[in-house]
């Protein structure tokens, strides 16, 4: 029989399956968001443009849904034990959260803003209109545009300090706690969804 990897943290440390999907769908779509985001704006008007931009947007749709889902399940299930580590690394961890959350709602809610007031209605899969964020206004549209923008710059950028975070984790510390949000291999008991008061 095989044995765990040293560094594996015990079984009942390891997220809930749930929040593991979660997290790791929801990363791909706003690393893919951000790469479509940078890849459009640098094109001349074209159909590909315009078609990138409605991916974007729907990208954005998802995203803001995703977000919403994984902000409902975090409130209604606990979270594994942290390995031992500083106080204020543990800190640090809960702000870095705090703030990633954050910017999951108000990057994709700008966007929405901003394509509402200068006109551009969202049709989510080319298919589902939907309501308009804001009336139409070329002066208030042209106000958030920058402020999209750079809210997903400071996305990706707390997106590489959680990231390095992570490593540094597993690679410095080696406390395991990068393999808690990895899917397991094998089934095995996963931390109980108690309902917090």
């Amino acid at each position: 029989m095989n044995s765990p990897s040293r560094h594996a943290p015990p079984a009942t440390t390891r997220w809930h399956p749930a929040s593991i999907a979660l997290h790791w769908l929801l990363a791909l779509m706003i690393l893919g968001s951000l790469g479509v985001g940078l890849t459009m704006t640098g094109l001349p008007f074209s159909p590909l443009r315009l078609q990138l931009y409605n991916w974007h947007k729907w990208a954005g749709v998802t995203i803001l849904a995703l977000s919403a889902l994984r902000l409902l399940w975090r409130l209604t299930h606990r979270a594994p034990a942290d390995p031992p580590m500083p106080q204020w690394q543990r800190r640090a961890a809960r702000a870095t959260h705090g703030v990633l959350y954050l910017l999951f709602f108000a990057v994709p809610l700008a966007g929405w803003a901003y394509s509402s007031a200068a006109g551009f209605p969202v049709v989510l899969f080319g298919v589902l209109p939907l309501p308009d964020f804001v009336g139409a206004d070329r002066e208030l549209s042209e106000a958030i545009k920058p402020l999209h923008r750079w809210l997903a710059y400071a996305l990706a950028a707390v997106i590489v300090l959680h990231v390095a975070a992570a490593l540094k984790h597993q690679f410095i510390d080696r406390d395991g706690l990068l393999l808690r949000m990895m899917p397991a291999r094998r089934r095995g008991p996963v931390s109980s969804p108690a309902i917090r008061s």
